[in-house]
């Protein structure tokens, strides 16, 4: 049982979850980007080249031992059984592989730039150095928060507000309202 509630609690981890979002829609993205290359970039590029389909582009290695070349097509090549070289293929991929590197530039520099906005915007703190510890744990449950937590997510908990002691602040902590006689 116990392996079991290990394996849950592995699997429904927020990073493995995390991972296999990203992995499908990069999947998906993958698809509309080769079909970008494919319909929309390569018909243009090989009319100004003179043909319609870059896979058509082959060099040939060894005429097929049942029918000599030359070859009007790659597939009839490759009926015959001759050996292709098919850089026509390969530029295509290349091709979808440099659309998609471009596009994830593009959202990750999206991303950075809203994440440095958001930073300048909240007033992040420039003095943070490389010795600054990413998680500390909390003086009450012992349970591992952000350093920057000003409260405990696990036991609800005041902290510091900067990123220092693990004793409630009094800055944070209600204030009983004043009774009145």
């Amino acid at each position: 049982m116990k392996l079991l509630q290990d394996f849950k609690k592995f699997a429904l981890r927020g990073n493995l979850v995390d991972l296999a979002i990203g992995f499908t829609v990069g999947a998906a993205f993958s698809t509309v980007a080769k079909s970008l290359v494919e319909d929309l970039i390569m018909p243009p590029l090989g009319l100004v080249l003179g043909r319609t389909d870059f896979s058509d582009y082959y060099l040939l290695l060894r005429d097929g031992p049942e029918v000599p070349g030359p070859y009007p097509t790659r597939e009839a090549a490759e009926a015959a059984g001759a050996v292709l070289l098919d850089y026509g293929v390969f530029l295509t991929n290349l091709f979808t592989f440099l659309i998609v590197a471009l596009a994830m530039f593009a959202v990750v520099r999206m991303v950075t730039k809203a994440s440095d906005a958001l930073q300048d915007e909240f007033g992040a703190d420039d003095d943070t150095s490389e010795t600054t510890p990413d998680t500390k744990k909390c003086a009450y449950c012992r349970e591992v928060v952000p350093y920057k937590a000003s409260r405990c997510p696990h036991c609800t908990s005041f902290l510091g507000t900067d990123g220092g002691p693990l004793q409630p602040d009094d800055r944070l902590t209600p204030k009983e309202p004043a009774r009145t006689a």
